[in-house]
Formats: structure tokens, C-alpha cells, sequence
């Protein structure tokens, strides 16, 4: 694994955009994906793992319900693959995980919490493109045909369910999936989603094995202020992320905290001439 530390905003820019030429297309496309957190302690759990003891056993009893009590017209499409990313997109726990192609997005979900403006923060950068080389065959001649480095609901309609999907092979892999775009939050997110072929494997586990397949960036905690208040001059922020009330409630309400909520504000303001 590589893992570097950020403390200052010229740092962290340095690191994110890392290897982001690609001399084929000769433009800076990087590969990567990321997913930014508040706490570096934080795991690469699913909202699945995250039900405690015998989650497994509930994947296929939540998915059932969910689609038994939802509006019918809600759902576009009857597929299995559009139903588990319309789930998760609404906050049922799911063994999918939100990622996105945008740093940026990623560095404002490392700093939405201020609760934990104490704690260092973490960006994880995922090469999809090499997770997706150790695919079982018939999903990487997939990939293969469409001339596509990710897969859509459509792509992947012909697996039936996330049992089919898990004896594709014997052992785990990782897979990346552009949602539909069902709202504007996922067009604004810029967001994807991975999935592992076993419930109970997590990516924190399936990355042990694979260290050049992945960065993590760690970010002092004394420079999120400054990333909170860059982010808000880029127009990254709650009331263009989640757009509509709600989000535009969270962006006023942050707008309205004191920077000193956790430290004095002098130091703050301080620390932010420095840089």
C-alpha cells in the first residue's frame, strides 16, 4: 500500500492529481476513483457489514422488501442491477459503496462531519482499471466488447441476482458500476459504485493483497478548514451535491457554524495565512 500524509493544501493537490497523465489518450484521465471520509479509522465497510452480527443473511430479505413497498413508478426499469443501485442510492444497506470520479467530492464528504474536525481525514484512490484486469473472463470479455473500462445496469442484465454474481468465480473480485441517472445527486456526485462478489469480504480486506492497486491519503485534521472554505469558493458544497432542500438546509446550516466550533478561531485564521 502506499500511504502518504497531506498537511498542507499544495500537498494535497500534489498527491491526488499523482499519475494522472495518460500518455494513450494524452489528456489527464486518470484511472482512479475516490472515496473520501471524516476518520482515517474509518473502513472500507459496506452499509451492509455495518447491520452487526448475521448481515449476510439480509442482503436478499432487504433488496425483497424494498422493491414489495416501493412506488412503481419510481422504478424506470424491472431489472435486478437498476433496482440494487436505486436502493442504495436511497440509503438501504446494500453491499454497494459510493465512490466517485471527482477528488474534490471526495475531499467534501472528508469534510462534512464537524464533529470530527479533531480527527485526520482519508482519501482512498482506487485504480478501477486494474481492479477490473482480475474480473472473472466473460465479465472482462465484456468489457471487452462494449470498448468500456466500467459497467452500466444494462451491461451487467444478464446476472440475474448477487447469487449468480457471486459463483461468476471462486474467488472474490471487485467490480465498478456507473449507476443510472436517477437524480441530479448522482450527476453532481460524478458517483460510481463497487461491489464484491461475497458480502463478507470487505475492500479494506480484498486491498490487502493488492497494495499497487491503491493510494491512501491521509489529511491532517488541521487542514480541513481550509479545505471546507477552498471547496465552498469551487462551488462543491451540500447545496449543489444534494440538490433540493435538504441540501441546501445542511449547506446554511454549515454556513453558519463558527470556525471555532472546535479549535479557537485565531489559530484558524493563523494556520490558513500560513499557507
Amino acid at each position: 500500500m502506499c500511504e502518504e500524509r497531506a498537511t498542507t493544501w499544495d500537498q494535497l493537490m500534489d498527491f491526488l492529481y499523482e499519475n494522472a497523465w495518460t500518455p494513450s489518450l494524452r489528456r489527464f484521465r486518470p484511472p482512479f476513483v475516490f472515496r473520501g471520509m471524516a476518520d482515517v479509522a474509518f473502513l472500507l465497510d459496506t452499509s451492509l457489514m455495518r447491520l452487526g452480527e448475521g448481515y449476510q443473511h439480509s442482503e436478499r430479505h432487504l433488496l425483497r422488501n424494498f422493491k414489495k413497498y416501493a412506488l412503481r413508478n419510481v422504478i424506470e426499469r424491472d431489472s435486478f442491477w437498476y433496482w440494487l443501485s436505486v436502493a442504495q442510492h436511497h440509503g438501504l444497506p446494500t453491499r454497494l459503496m459510493d465512490w466517485t470520479f471527482s477528488p474534490y467530492v471526495a475531499l467534501h464528504f472528508v469534510t462534512t462531519s464537524l464533529e470530527l474536525y479533531d480527527r485526520d481525514g482519508v482519501v482512498w484512490c482506487l485504480d478501477y482499471q486494474k481492479a477490473h484486469q482480475q474480473l472473472p473472463p466473460p465479465l472482462k470479455q465484456l468489457l471487452a466488447d462494449e470498448g468500456a473500462d466500467l459497467f452500466t445496469v444494462d451491461m451487467l442484465s444478464h446476472i440475474p441476482s448477487l447469487d449468480a454474481f457471486d459463483k461468476l468465480a471462486d474467488e472474490p473480485f471487485a467490480l465498478f458500476l456507473e449507476p443510472p441517472s436517477i437524480d441530479d445527486r448522482i450527476i453532481n456526485q460524478y458517483a460510481l459504485f463497487s461491489v464484491v462478489s461475497n458480502p463478507t469480504v470487505s475492500l479494506n480486506q480484498w486491498l490487502e493483497t493488492r497494495p499497487d492497486m491503491y493510494r491512501k491519503l491521509v489529511i491532517d485534521h488541521q487542514l480541513k478548514w481550509e479545505i471546507r472554505d477552498k471547496l465552498d469558493q469551487a462551488n462543491i458544497n451540500e447545496r449543489v451535491l444534494f440538490p433540493g432542500l435538504d441540501g441546501l438546509s445542511q449547506w446554511l446550516r454549515r454556513q453558519y457554524v463558527q470556525a471555532d466550533c472546535h479549535q479557537p478561531i485565531d489559530d484558524y485564521q493563523n494556520r490558513f495565512t500560513r499557507h
